[in-house]
């Protein structure tokens, strides 16, 4: 019986009929059920001698308490001279332009626009490079300030997430973070969506980055000592004929590592390495040459070494745990390490400056030379960039000198000394 007393009882009960009618409340305020069964709170009041009607809410979403504390706060807005229909409709526009306030700064936020650029100017750099950048990105920036306004961004911000790598002496992470945030504000201000680029007044606020070489032998004395620490290597055959033919060809370590069979003519002692595999942007990597490495003897005796051992397998130099993927891009350096040598005394990417001092200073070879077979862009002084398949007879005979000067250091023979110690 305690049911029928609930207050709401007539509302809850009220039927559709044929024709809209009202069930009274009080204090202006009815309950309007339509012949489709909608139930609507209204609130009729005077105005200026101008009679409104203004909604509540639909019943039973709204129940009778909402309604009647909705229709209070009306009343009392009505007491102070202002008309409750109108201050909620600029209640409304106020809230409507703030969530347009909202969505503008969401879709203008540093990191929805760094997406944009990222998307519009990939396509033209290498993958490497892109994936690079991105993660970057999402690692150390994002976390920062990605939710913050593009047109917002102070240097104060962009400093306070160099700060972080900073402490850590990843002084490179650091000066990349202001590089590729300025690169995006940039943007951000062709297409109008900010006004200056917070970073040039970056420059000089963090320790600066030093250009530490990679550890490499560049004197005959240490790359005799690491020549013969490699081939005394107790490790894997294939690990110690990567590093040998990383000592004898000096190319980047992950041609070394990425090399297949497919690409290797034992016949004429050729590696020809695809343009896709080469450090050139995406634009050269899908259009460019490919880059062409004569093989010594020495070279090609250990690749006819290696054949019985992993010939079955794509590259020359597979994983333990597989052969369809290469070995690791540290399995090199780790190797080196076995040995002895510090990072500050060699490395596997080090082999490419050893020949390229060695090469120069020792056996005195035209840089041009040395330089396009380390892959490098060389210009004649017309400005004209060698064809990388240009000077094969040339750098054939070098790369065979080059081989038999290693050996010769390994084997402890009279070598040539370095012009200015000569």
């Amino acid at each position: 019986m305690a049911r029928l007393n609930r207050p709401d009882i007539r509302f809850r009960n009220a039927k559709p009929l044929e024709r809209p009618y009202k069930l009274s409340d009080e204090l202006g305020m009815y309950l309007l059920v339509t012949p489709s069964g909608g139930r609507y709170w209204r609130f009729k009041y005077r105005v200026g001698g101008t009679e409104k009607l203004m909604a509540l809410g639909v019943y039973p979403e709204v129940p009778l308490e909402t309604a009647r504390t909705r229709r209070d706060v009306a009343r009392g807005q009505l007491a102070h001279g202002i008309d409750p229909m109108v201050a909620k409709l600029e209640e409304s526009n106020a809230e409507h332009a703030a969530d347009l306030e909202v969505a503008h700064k969401a879709a203008n936020s540093f990191e929805n626009i760094a997406r944009e650029w990222h998307e519009k100017f990939s396509p033209a750099w290498s993958a490497t490079h892109g994936i690079k950048l991105m993660r970057r990105l999402e690692l150390h920036v994002f976390p920062c300030f990605g939710s913050k306004a593009i047109a917002d961004l102070k240097p104060s911000d962009v400093l306070a997430a160099m700060r972080k790598p900073e402490a850590r002496d990843e002084l490179e992470t650091a000066h990349g973070i202001r590089v590729v945030v300025g690169q995006i504000c940039r943007y951000a201000v062709a297409t109008g969506r900010a006004s200056n680029d917070p970073t040039p007044a970056l420059r000089g606020a963090i320790k600066a980055n030093k250009n530490t070489h990679m550890g490499a032998a560049t004197t005959p004395k240490h790359a005799a000592v690491l020549m013969r620490a490699i081939d005394g290597y107790e490790g894997s055959f294939s690990v110690r004929a990567a590093l040998m033919l990383a000592a004898l060809t000096f190319q980047r370590p992950g041609n070394i590592r990425m090399m297949e069979w497919s690409e290797l003519d034992l016949g004429t002692a050729t590696w020809t390495i695809p343009s896709a595999k080469m450090k050139r942007v995406k634009q050269d990597k899908e259009n460019g040459l490919p880059h062409i490495v004569p093989l010594s003897t020495q070279a090609c005796k250990i690749l006819e070494e290696l054949m019985p051992f992993t010939g079955h397998s794509q590259y020359c130099f597979p994983g333990e745990r597989t052969v369809i993927r290469p070995i690791s891009d540290n399995t090199l350096n780790a190797a080196l390490r076995t040995l002895g040598f510090a990072k500050e005394e060699a490395t596997a990417h080090g082999f490419r400056a050893m020949a390229r001092t060695l090469l120069d200073e020792v056996l005195e070879a035209p840089v041009h030379i040395i330089e396009a077979q380390l892959a490098h862009k060389v210009r004649d002084l017309l400005g004209t960039a060698y064809n990388r398949t240009s000077h094969i007879a040339q750098r054939r005979k070098m790369m065979q000198q080059w081989a038999d000067y290693l050996d010769n250091l390994k084997l402890g023979a009279a070598v040539p000394l370095p012009r200015e110690t000569a």
